[in-house]
């Protein structure tokens, strides 16, 4: 078993994808990291915290891609950071010039920037992700809005309902996704400049100035107090990412029981030994639902580990901290690997109607049994009519008959409903309620 399924050269596309990989990977690391130091730099030069002679050096030299790896890596082994070891190399590449580099900073300031910085890339592939997911289930529910299935609770037939409506809620989901993620966008893409313990001392009255021009110029939000120690931004980013993938977690688990050979309802889309074994040929495992249920195990975790970060002590921590740098990265490659998966099988999906239909008629009609509850229950009372109805299901299933045919011999139903009425309770498709308005309903609900 690999160390890492996210860096496996064998399973990291199936876990994740390499869009999402390259925004956390080291070298982008280090580039954020790079490019944070340049703006503050860029600022101070402007504003006169620093000679702006030693501004445009540190903007033209600093470059990220010829840091000598071996060596920060040694550094930071020593220091427990990377951030010294980076302004060390760094400030060589600029000459004398690099002596004014990090002017005023501390090391969580570059780091929690960077992390926002890449948190903003990453969101913008989760974003992307989910408004393609929304177009495939809104084509999906429009497709299958009358096509009747057996609703289920409690894993039993409970009422019909549609395929569609199936997709409508699932659709539901997806849209308060995107939702919530345009709402959390600006509690935390927020910048971190405070200085060594969040007061930006070191520059004096020259500080608040400072921290705004470097908001302004990586084009992130300005905080009215440092947050070094307040984590709820990116913990809450962490706990969507935590609820995006419960949701897919969900459409897996109902695809996943839609597959098995008794249902035979639902179906990833085929290709060609996905899903096979290695002794059983005639085997169809659904691979990507397996895969989105998994993320949804482990983000979830994330999320949980994400919380416990949260306990922070005074104004700098000693330990949590370190718990986002493997949540944060983790959680959205996993995350953006089961969005994948989602995609490729919703938007593939195989639909067998007819199996439908026949999996709506296995109880012979008791699934509609409230259905002629209801239109008997004006005629002898409701409660009544609930226990009459209860009575002839109970004889159906017993004696293996069709509701209708033990409906026809009642007296208590046959004084009341004629044959042509019984028949109309009994069919499914009659009693779908507002699911096929509800469809209609959820797709013109905040579509974008």
């Amino acid at each position: 078993m690999p160390i890492s399924m996210l860096e496996s050269a064998i399973f990291k596309d199936m876990f994740g994808t390499a869009a999402m990989r390259a925004v956390f990977d080291d070298a982008a690391t280090l580039y954020r990291y790079t490019e944070t130091e340049i703006a503050l730099a860029k600022v101070q030069g402007e504003l006169g915290v620093i000679p702006k002679a030693a501004a445009a050096a540190i903007c033209q030299r600093a470059d990220s891609t010829k840091l000598d790896l071996v060596e920060l890596k040694r550094e930071t082994e020593i220091v427990g950071y990377p951030i010294l070891p980076l302004v060390h190399q760094l400030s060589k590449m600029c000459g004398p010039e690099g002596e004014y580099l990090h002017w005023g900073a501390t090391t969580q300031d570059i780091m929690d920037t960077a992390t926002v910085l890449q948190v903003r890339a990453a969101l913008e592939i989760i974003e992307t992700d989910l408004k393609e997911l929304d177009q495939i289930l809104d084509q999906l529910s429009a497709t299958y809005r009358d096509t009747p299935m057996a609703g289920r609770t409690h894993l039993q037939h409970a009422l019909p309902i549609t395929f569609g409506y199936k997709a409508a809620v699932w659709l539901l989901m997806v849209r308060r996704h995107r939702e919530r993620l345009a709402q959390l966008k600006p509690r935390v893409l927020i910048g971190q400049f405070g200085g060594a313990a969040g007061t930006l001392a070191s520059l004096g009255a020259q500080g608040l100035p400072v921290q705004a021009a470097l908001m302004k110029e990586l084009g992130l939000g300005l905080a009215p107090v440092t947050w070094h120690v307040a984590r709820d931004g990116l913990v809450e980013t962490i706990q969507f990412l935590a609820l995006v993938t419960g949701s897919l977690g969900k459409i897996a688990f109902d695809i996943m029981l839609m597959m098995t050979n008794e249902l035979g309802e639902a179906f990833e889309p085929f290709v060609k030994g996905r899903g096979a074994s290695s002794t059983m040929p005639q085997k169809r495992n659904p691979i990507s639902c397996e895969l989105m249920l998994s993320a949804s195990k482990s983000v979830r975790q994330h999320a949980g580990l994400a919380l416990d970060a949260m306990v922070q002590d005074f104004e700098r921590a000693t330990g949590p901290w370190h718990i986002e740098w493997a949540a944060i990265p983790e959680s959205f490659i996993l995350t953006a690997g089961a969005l994948r998966q989602a995609k490729f099988m919703l938007g593939g999906l195989e639909v067998d109607t007819k199996r439908m239909l026949k999996n709506l008629d296995l109880t012979g009609g008791l699934i509609v049994a409230e259905a002629v509850m209801m239109g008997l229950a004006p005629h002898i009372g409701r409660q009544t009519a609930h226990d009459v109805v209860y009575d002839a299901c109970r004889i159906a299933a017993t004696q293996g008959k069709k509701l209708a045919e033990v409906l026809y011999l009642d007296t208590k139903v046959n004084t009341k409903l004629d044959r042509v009425r019984i028949d109309a309770l009994c069919d499914p498709a009659n009693y779908l309620g507002a699911a096929p308005q509800m469809v209609d309903q959820m797709r013109a609900w905040h579509k974008s």
